[in-house]
């Protein structure tokens, strides 16, 4: 038996690289050509937003929120329990926590008290989440001569869906210094759930050896940034 300090923490992953991106590209298969087509209604969606007057941008925070958490438990049923489940275990515990997401995300679009962010960086960084999470993240693969059929789509796969996620919720408010607790509180757990994912996943990439663990690091790390910025 080797000791420890050999092993290395590609050691302990329990699939081949191949059979990871493998998964990705079954899943595209089946569901095409609707990812590109939510990857253009997703950015439609972020320029409407930007010119909209305040009182349409709660509207479309709303229907935003919910949108998000209706792709995020599809997400945690079609890719994390259908298909990332069956080469990793622990992928059942992925589901639930983005079952979890998908609850508070459709909590909060519900909250009466919503606004959107007053905080204009943390607004423009969000915008910027969702533009990369539609756009910017499908195209990753062509950075390292990797097939486009593996690409990782917002509503299809969890990496570009929590960072979407983590866009929205910068640019909503549910409440100040003065509001309601448990609205900022849900907010704020639902960024933390956001920034873990997007923490395990950057690892798991590294650990296989893939450079586009820095397209999901890099922004998450600009997420805690805009989070941790005084306004």
């Amino acid at each position: 038996m080797s000791a420890w300090w050999t092993y290395r923490p590609s050691d302990f992953l329990m699939f081949a690289p191949d059979t990871y991106w493998r998964q990705f590209e079954l899943h595209n298969d089946s569901l095409w050509p609707t990812p590109p087509l939510v990857a253009l209604l997703a950015l439609a969606w972020g320029v409407v937003l930007q010119a909209a007057p305040v009182r349409q941008r709660i509207v479309l925070l709303r229907a935003g929120l919910l949108t998000m958490a209706a792709a995020t438990g599809f997400v945690a049923w079609a890719f994390l329990w259908q298909r990332y489940a069956d080469i990793l275990w622990a992928a059942r515990a992925f589901a639930y926590g983005h079952a979890l997401l998908a609850t508070g995300l459709l909590a909060l679009a519900l909250w009466p008290r919503l606004g959107d962010s007053h905080h204009r960086w943390r607004w423009r960084v969000g915008l910027g989440l969702l533009l990369w999470a539609a756009v910017a993240h499908p195209l990753l693969p062509l950075l390292w001569s990797a097939p486009l059929a593996q690409s990782q789509w917002l509503g299809a796969a969890p990496d570009p869906t929590a960072l979407a996620a983590l866009g929205l919720l910068l640019c909503v408010r549910a409440g100040d210094t003065a509001g309601p607790w448990p609205a900022r509180a849900l907010q704020t757990g639902l960024i933390a759930l956001c920034l873990t994912w997007c923490a395990i996943s950057a690892a798991t990439l590294w650990t296989m050896g893939s450079q586009q663990g820095w397209g999901l690091a890099l922004p998450a790390l600009l997420a805690c940034a805009a989070v941790l910025r005084k306004p």
